[in-house]
C-alpha cells in the first residue's frame, strides 16, 4: 500500500520541490502551507509521515510538534531547518521529531532521512502489536470472553500429554492458530509444527505429499521426496479439514497412526515415528460420519480430545477487542478507545459473522482503507446490502440451523463468484476455502451459470 506523506512549509516553492522528490519515490503527497492548516488535513486523513519546516507563520514548528504529541500522532515527523539552526534541530526532535534534514538537500539525503524515520515506525508498530496480543488475548488469540477463556484452559490442559487433539469449529474461527498454540505449549515445542491443509490438494497427490515417494514410485518421481509425516517427526502434524480428506486414504492414514510408522510410495523400508497428530475440520463430524466422508475408526482414532471453537456470533463480547487489534493490526497506530461509532460497535455485535474472525478482519482492514479518519462508521465494514441480506436471513422466520447455514453460504458463494466474474480460483480465495470445495459446493447447491 502506498504511504501518505504530509509537507508542512511555508514556502510554496519548498512544498513544490518536496513533493517532484516525494512523487519519485512513489508516496502520495499532501501539503499545508503551516501547522493549523496540517493539522486540519491530520483530522480528515491518515497520514504515516510527516515533513515540517521548523520557522513558519501561525504556529511555529515546534508548537505544531507539540500539539502532535498532545494529539497522541503516532506518524514519524522529520523537520527541516537551514544552516546554523542544529540547535533548534536538536529541540525539536527532544520534542519528538525523529530525525532532521538540513536545507538545501538532495533526493539521497531525503530518502535516507525517510527510511530511517520508516524503520524506527516500522518496529514501534511491531513492539504495539505485540503488547496488544499479550494484553487482550493467549498464544495469539484475541477476547477474553468465558467461552475463549475456557478455550485457552483446555490447551493448556491437553498440549503437556501425547493425546491426540481434534479441532472443531467454523471457518475463520481460528483452528490453526489452536493446533499451533498446542505444539507450543507442549514437550515437542522444539521440534517442527506442520500443517498440511487436505482440502487444498487434489486427492490424488495428498497421499504422496503425506507420506512421501521414492525415485521411480510413480511417473514423474525423479527422485525421493520426504513427506509432511517424516518432516514432522519428532513434533507435530496439523491435518485441516481433513473430512475433505478421500476415504481410501483415511484408511491409510488410520494404518500409519496405529502402528506409528510409514513406507513411502514405492518403499518396503518402514519408516518409525514419534509424532503428536492434530486434526481440524469445520464440518459436524457427526454429520461427516453419517455421510460417510469420514471413517468411523479414523475419527475415534483421532477423537481423544475434542476442542471446539466458539463462533465469533458466540462471544460477541470479544468483538471490540478485535476490531481494536485488528486496527492496531492494520495501521500500525494504537486503537483509541472511540475508534468505531457506538452504533457501528451495536451493529457489529449484532451481526452474525458467517466467516467470523477471519471475516471480522476482512472488514476491520476495509473500513481503515475506505475512511481515513476516526471514528469508524458501519458503512465502512461492509457494504449495506451485504447487511441487508444478512438481516432479512435472520428476521425470515423460523428455520433449522442448517437451512439457515446453507442459505447464508449459497448466497455467499453466489456473491463471491459475481466478484470474480465466475473465476473459481479468485472465488475460493474471496471465500478463504480450496477450489476443490467450491466446486463441491456449487454442485452441491446446484449453482447455475458455473
Amino acid at each position: 500500500m502506498r504511504k501518505h506523506v504530509l509537507v508542512v512549509d511555508d514556502e510554496a516553492s519548498m512544498r513544490r520541490v518536496l513533493e517532484i522528490m516525494l512523487k519519485k519515490m512513489d508516496f502520495i503527497v499532501h501539503a499545508a502551507a503551516h501547522g493549523i492548516e496540517a493539522l486540519a488535513l491530520l483530522d480528515e486523513l491518515a497520514i504515516d509521515l510527516i515533513i515540517t519546516d521548523l520557522r513558519m507563520p501561525q504556529m511555529s514548528g515546534l508548537e505544531f510538534l507539540e500539539e502532535l504529541t498532545a494529539r497522541g500522532e503516532t506518524a514519524p515527523v522529520i523537520v527541516m531547518t537551514a544552516h546554523g539552526t542544529i540547535d533548534t534541530a536538536v529541540t525539536a526532535m527532544k520534542h519528538g521529531a525523529s530525525d532532521y534534514l538540513l536545507r538545501p538537500f538532495d533526493i539521497e539525503v531525503l530518502e535516507l532521512a525517510i527510511s530511517r524515520a520508516m524503520h524506527t515506525q516500522d518496529v514501534s508498530r511491531e513492539n504495539v502489536f505485540l503488547r496488544q496480543q499479550v494484553d487482550h488475548g493467549w498464544e495469539g488469540f484475541i477476547g477474553k470472553s468465558r467461552k475463549m477463556q475456557d478455550v485457552y484452559a483446555l490447551i493448556q490442559q491437553v498440549a503437556p500429554t501425547k493425546a491426540s487433539v481434534m479441532i472443531t469449529g467454523e471457518t475463520g474461527t481460528g483452528k490453526e492458530l489452536a493446533a499451533r498454540a498446542i505444539h507450543r505449549a507442549s514437550p515437542r515445542a522444539g521440534k517442527l509444527f506442520v500443517p498440511i491443509n487436505c482440502a487444498a490438494i487434489p486427492a490424488e497427490i495428498l497421499e504422496s505429499e503425506l507420506f512421501g515417494y521414492e525415485k521411480g514410485a510413480f511417473t514423474g518421481a525423479a527422485k525421493e521426496r520426504i513427506g509432511k509425516f517424516e518432516l514432522a517427526n519428532g513434533g507435530t502434524i496439523f491435518l485441516d479439514e481433513m473430512t475433505e480428506m478421500p476415504v481410501a486414504l483415511q484408511a491409510k492414514l488410520l494404518r500409519v497412526l496405529q502402528e506409528s510408522s510409514l513406507e513411502r510410495l514405492g518403499s518396503n523400508v518402514t519408516v518409525p515415528l514419534d509424532i503428536r497428530v492434530v486434526v481440524a475440520t469445520n464440518r459436524s463430524p457427526a454429520l461427516a460420519l453419517a455421510d460417510g466422508t469420514l471413517r468411523e475408526d479414523l475419527f475415534y482414532r483421532v477423537n481423544v480430545v475434542t476442542i471446539d471453537l466458539p463462533p465469533l456470533r458466540e462471544r460477541s463480547e470479544d468483538i471490540a477487542m478485535l476490531i481494536r487489534h485488528f486496527y492496531t493490526k492494520h495501521t500500525g497506530k494504537p486503537a483509541p478507545l472511540e475508534c468505531i461509532t457506538a452504533e457501528a460497535e451495536h451493529e457489529l455485535r449484532a451481526y452474525a459473522w458467517p466467516g467470523n474472525v477471519r471475516e471480522l478482519e476482512n472488514a476491520v482492514e476495509r473500513a481503515v482503507i475506505l475512511n481515513r479518519s476516526l471514528p469508524l462508521r458501519l458503512e465502512n465494514f461492509f457494504p449495506v446490502s451485504q447487511k441487508a441480506k444478512a438481516d432479512d436471513l435472520a428476521a425470515s422466520g423460523p428455520q433449522s440451523m442448517v437451512d439457515a447455514v446453507e442459505r447464508l453460504e449459497k448466497a455467499m458463494i453466489v456473491r463471491a463468484l459475481a466478484e470474480a466474474a465466475g473465476n473459481k480460483a479468485r472465488a475460493a480465495a474471496l471465500l478463504a476455502i480450496s477450489e476443490r470445495t467450491l466446486w463441491y459446493k456449487i454442485k452441491k447447491y446446484r449453482i447455475e451459470g458455473s
